[in-house]
Parts: structure tokens; C-alpha cells; sequence
């Protein structure tokens, strides 16, 4: 607790994380390969529009 002679400080706030649309990702297609630490995963869109990531 801080003492009344203390300014408050702000609540910390974490920064939102960047937002990339799914449509921007797949275009057209319905799988896109993600390649991450040397890696291959891949990025799925089942026909009910549910994502699955798969290595």
C-alpha cells in the first residue's frame, strides 16, 4: 500500500498483441505452412471455419 505522501502510479497495462485477420492469412486456400525455430507447422481450416495447427 502506498503512503499518502506518494503520487499513485498508473496500473501496468499490457500492450495488446498485433491482430492479423485469418482471411489475410489463408487468401483462397484452406492450409498455409507456418515455419517457426527451424520448424514446419501446419494451419488448418476445418469446414466449420475452426482453426487446427499441426506439427
Amino acid at each position: 500500500m502506498q503512503s499518502p505522501s506518494q503520487p499513485l502510479k498508473p496500473p501496468f497495462v499490457a500492450p495488446s498483441p498485433p491482430r492479423v485477420s485469418s482471411a489475410s492469412l489463408f487468401g483462397r486456400h484452406r492450409e498455409l505452412v507456418v515455419e517457426h525455430n527451424g520448424r514446419e507447422y501446419r494451419l488448418q481450416m476445418t469446414r466449420n471455419g475452426k482453426l487446427i495447427l499441426t506439427a
